[in-house]
């Protein structure tokens, strides 16, 4: 490979990512027009087309996307292996790419990730949120927050929260409209804040009933895939609510919310930290540890 080739790469894979040459540039600490000039010239030595451009937009062509999903891995293990020079000066450094959901980010990362980052000057996080289950590998993260059931059994997994419960909630204002639900079947005749997920199907409501799950998908006016939206409905006494139970659980206790079905909403395994079972950088050991939940 000749020199500056493996370069020009990494930046191809920055484009491609980011599909914006201005927002590449300025992670690369290039000039757009430096960038696109660099592009062409790999495409020229390489002989192939790897970037379709429009006057607004830049994304990969199917050779870009073939050449991408090579690259992501090898950079990724280029990344790790700079990363663990820090073993030699005594301190973390370096990027980690983490994947993650919404909830999660505002349980775990809001609480404990700014402080991290203060803890460790030399180490960098990009954070993406998103409601889909993702590849690391072949997108190129180094870890995700995902809840433990939804962890695949190849990935070295590390607890950072405790079990969470989901329950069912309405306001006083609500249940002086609607009676309370005594079963979970009822719910298809309630108005219920609904959470389309990215396949395009409705998140259906779990419960368990004698051992056995119990899966439930509730009419209403509201389907929504914001979290935020979904609990202003609930909080506005417009629908009922499928919501972690420590969210809600100082309204529940002022009386401002109200349980129902308690006794049908089990406990289910909290969120993990997760990442393969490869070389760890020194930067996502230090963050793994950081994260790490501590019974008391």
């Amino acid at each position: 490979m000749k020199r500056g080739e493996l370069d020009d790469l990494a930046a191809f894979a920055t484009v491609a990512r980011t599909r914006s040459f201005t927002r590449a540039a300025a992670e690369l600490g290039f000039s757009p027009s430096a960038l696109s000039h660099a592009m062409r010239g790999l495409e020229q030595r390489l002989g192939v087309r790897l970037l379709a451009r429009t006057t607004r937009s830049v994304a990969p062509t199917p050779a870009g996307e073939r050449l991408l999903r090579s690259l992501d891995p090898a950079l990724a293990e280029v990344a790790r292996g700079l990363s663990a020079l820090a073993d030699w000066r005594g301190e973390p450094s370096g990027r980690i790419r983490l994947t993650t959901f919404s909830s999660a980010g505002r349980m775990i990362l809001a609480a404990k990730l700014p402080q991290f980052l203060i803890d460790h000057p030399h180490v960098s996080v990009e954070v993406n949120v998103d409601s889909r289950l993702v590849d690391l590998v072949a997108e190129g993260y180094d870890a995700g927050i995902r809840l433990g059931e939804s962890v695949e059994r190849d990935m070295v997994a590390v607890r950072v929260g405790p079990d969470l419960r989901t329950v069912v909630v309405g306001t006083p204002e609500y249940f002086a409209r609607h009676p309370r639900p005594l079963v979970p079947e009822e719910l298809e005749t309630h108005n219920c804040a609904n959470y389309r997920m990215v396949g395009g199907g409705l998140l259906p409501w779990e419960f368990e009933r004698d051992g056995r799950d119990v899966r439930c998908r509730p009419g209403g006016q509201l389907i929504v895939n914001d979290e935020t939206v979904a609990s202003a409905a609930v909080r506005a006494g417009m629908a009922l609510g499928y919501m972690w139970e420590s969210d809600v659980a100082e309204e529940v206790a002022d009386g401002r919310l109200i349980k129902v079905l308690d006794e049908y909403c089990p406990v289910g395994p909290g969120l993990f930290l997760y990442y393969p079972s490869r070389q760890v950088t020194p930067a996502l050991r230090a963050l793994a540890d950081a994260l790490r939940w501590r019974c008391g």
